[in-house]
């Protein structure tokens, strides 16, 4: 597929559709509890994978408590691909670097709940959470050259999780690490396995990254902007890769991404976030065809279409609030083309405005 007919058919489907800790099992349920406010709203016959639930990142500075994520609640079932989505900025990384508790001083988490297949990620100790982390929960970093550590080659890390987790040994751990980098699609992998880091093109070294991610067959994969920086043939490919794997392994996929093309071409469900919150929640769809939050629309509106030769995009006017200061009301009250002086005062959180479609805002649907 060449890059011009791979963009514009992202482009067109954008518009068309815009057990016990000891040993960390996979037996384990975790039937979660109705609760005050918005998180109730999540309550679903299914359970979830993973339920994240009013989770709160904050970072002290000298310009006062930076709220980078202030009550993000989701759900995340079995197999299922979530995209979390919003412009630079609005708390994705910092959300997904959460699930992970890989959250660092001046950053604390000060509340919230991540329900992970019977354990409670908050509650474990160092010790529990590594043995969850690339092992059950794998990440995919926003930079895989800063990622990757350049001193070592890539057969020995891409083995590291087999080792650590499953006890290989060196030697097994680098025979699988050969198969694991054929399975994601790196040529002569018995070749490029004592490669290091520099010598990979990008988007080889995103496959390494995706490589390593699967050692141990994880029930979630956190994918933090898998395809930054790839032009959009390599982009496509690893978008393709990351689908097949969902349905090769069902295993559950958290896309962290600020393009709305990525979301259209891989998503089921799809959190929009802004400032720090979740403003809408809803399968891919729907958010596509009929979003009801102002800031999703204005994300909308401003997607080129290939379709039109005078086509009028929006932008977004204005800049995100103050994470240290946020505003008394709404916190995207000043961006807001449907904003009224009750907007500036009351704060919104998320509620029902349609069957499974979550909305953050005091009008069902502003028009």
């Amino acid at each position: 597929m060449s890059s011009e007919n791979n963009d514009q058919s992202m482009t067109n489907r954008t518009r068309a559709e815009a057990g016990s800790r000891a040993d960390m099992g996979k037996h384990g349920r975790y039937s979660t509890p109705p609760e005050e406010g918005e998180t109730s709203l999540f309550a679903d016959p299914d359970e979830p994978l993973l339920a994240v639930r009013d989770v709160r990142t904050y970072f002290d500075t000298d310009e006062g408590t930076v709220k980078a994520s202030d009550g993000v609640s989701f759900d995340i079932q079995p197999g299922e691909i979530v995209g979390l989505v919003g412009e630079s900025g609005c708390g994705k990384s910092v959300t997904s670097r959460s699930l992970m508790r890989l959250i660092q001083s001046p950053g604390y988490n000060p509340s919230g709940k991540l329900n992970f297949d019977g354990l409670d990620l908050m509650d474990l100790s160092k010790e529990e959470i590594r043995q969850v982390r690339g092992n059950r929960i794998s990440m995919i970093f926003q930079e895989p050259m800063s990622a990757l550590n350049p001193v070592f080659d890539i057969g020995w890390q891409v083995g590291e999780p087999l080792r650590v987790h499953e006890g290989l040994k060196k030697k097994a751990a680098r025979e699988e690490a050969v198969e694991l980098m054929r399975k994601v699609g790196i040529p002569s992998p018995e070749e490029r396995v004592d490669d290091y880091p520099h010598q990979f093109s990008g988007g080889m070294r995103q496959r390494a990254m995706i490589s390593m991610a699967l050692a141990c067959k994880p029930d979630l994969l956190i994918a933090d902007e898998p395809t930054t920086s790839l032009d959009v043939t390599i982009e496509a490919q690893i978008l393709e890769l990351i689908q097949e794997l969902n349905e090769r392994q069902d295993m559950a996929v958290l896309i962290v991404t600020h393009d709305l093309g990525v979301v259209a071409e891989t998503c089921d469900k799809v959190a929009v976030m802004y400032a720090g919150r979740i403003v809408e929640y809803a399968d891919v769809e729907t958010i596509f065809a009929d979003p009801r939050h102002p800031y999703t629309k204005g994300l909308l509106n401003c997607i080129p279409d290939p379709r039109s030769d005078d086509q009028d995009l929006s932008p977004i006017e204005g800049q995100v609030p103050d994470l240290a200061d946020p505003p008394e009301g709404c916190n995207f009250a000043d961006r807001c083309p449907y904003a009224t002086p009750e907007c500036e005062t009351t704060d919104p959180r998320l509620r029902e405005v349609d069957d499974n479609h979550l909305s953050a805002c005091i009008w069902e649907d502003p028009q």
